[in-house]
């Protein structure tokens, strides 16, 4: 039995194969780990799309939500580090006073933005796809003129949050190791997005809100017959559902990284869209989609720190390293291309509700 492997790995492709599976097997702990970090601000922008979505506002800003959230964040905990001088971070995730306040700035920046998105989309009722990509727009010039300005000035950053990390024997475990090793090592904001998730899907299938949530998203002129105010419903979920961006705009500069970069989400907003509609719109389905479009980042990170051997790594060594880069955009074109005529949006998505007059 021993020589099966072997035998096995001198066929082409299908010994290509069985290599790429062994690797994957023997390397499945920093893999998963770092594919659920990278999914984090893709499932939080998808979630953000779920929450207006069901509530039949479509969002195209998510990308430049979270780019502005990703800046005040952390240009807030950068100024709050300066004021305070150093302090010893709290025992649990490396947490400090700078980095709180830069999570809270985050949510309140991005709650704000998407007032505005609500206001644009359902008072002025201009066309949501516009309202967005003038909100991407704006915030990528914007941010980059402000960073510009004060990159000059002595920062001294707040640093960034730690992973949680799990024990060695723990991540060893026979089966459910990797897993446990991939859920639990990560930041704060990390766990809180799958925490989000679990209590998002209870809560739009199971409760008062996620039923009148998804009313409105169907039939909003059915709901506002039951004496459900409509416009007050779609005001509270989008200007809630900022705070998911935000959340997710500040892992990008104080979890996963420890600084702004000018147009640092690189299209993970777009990508969150993607998932969200690859998702059916369930706040599940789009955290799946986004490990999904995340493993092709896990899998090149682990080549790229520990390439396989043989004749598998002589194979890869031939593959540019641009290939792996656009690996995550060239998956969801294809998987978009193959879901999006499946998926159903809500049949009031995108339609601006407008109350009949009492005459």
């Amino acid at each position: 039995m021993s020589g099966i492997p072997g035998a096995l790995d001198a066929i082409p492709l299908i010994g290509l194969v069985f290599q790429l599976m062994g690797y994957l097997i023997e390397n499945i702990n920093p893999i998963s780990a770092t594919t659920v970090a990278v999914s984090v601000p893709i499932a939080l922008a998808a979630l953000c799309g779920v929450m207006c979505e069901r509530s039949g506002v479509v969002n195209i800003g998510l990308e430049g939500i979270m780019l502005i959230c990703a800046f005040v964040g952390w240009y807030a905990s950068a100024l709050v580090a300066g004021a305070l001088g150093p302090e010893a971070p709290f025992p649990l995730f490396g947490a400090t006073p700078a980095l709180l306040i830069g999570v809270l700035a985050a949510i309140v920046a991005g709650m704000l933005v998407s007032l505005l998105h609500a206001w644009l989309s359902i008072s002025a009722r201009i066309d949501q796809i516009i309202g967005g990509t003038i909100i991407n727009i704006g915030a990528a010039g914007i941010t980059g003129y402000l960073y510009t300005l004060v990159s000059g000035q002595s920062l001294t950053g707040a640093g960034q949050f730690t992973p949680l990390g799990v024990p060695q024997e723990v991540a060893t475990v026979p089966l459910v190791g990797w897993l446990l090793n991939a859920v639990l090592n990560q930041g704060p904001i990390g766990l809180t997005t799958i925490i989000i998730v679990i209590i998002f899907q209870i809560m739009l299938f199971r409760s008062r809100w996620g039923l009148r949530t998804r009313a409105a998203g169907e039939h909003p002129r059915a709901v506002e017959t039951v004496g459900i105010d409509v416009i007050r419903l779609r005001y509270r979920n989008v200007v809630m559902s900022g705070a998911l961006a935000a959340l997710g705009g500040a892992w990008l500069s104080m979890e996963y990284g420890t600084q702004f970069q000018a147009n640092m989400t690189n299209g993970r907003g777009f990508i969150g869209l993607a998932a969200m509609i690859v998702g059916r719109w369930s706040p599940v389905g789009a955290f799946g989609a986004a490990l999904l479009f995340a493993s092709a980042t896990g899998l090149s990170l682990s080549i790229t720190i520990s390439p396989p051997s043989g004749d598998l790594g002589n194979v890869f060594s031939y593959i540019p390293s641009e290939f792996w880069d656009a690996l995550p955009y060239i998956i969801t074109i294809v998987i978009l291309a193959g879901v999006v005529g499946r998926s159903i949006a809500p049949a009031a998505d995108g339609q601006p509700y407008e109350r009949e007059s009492a005459s």
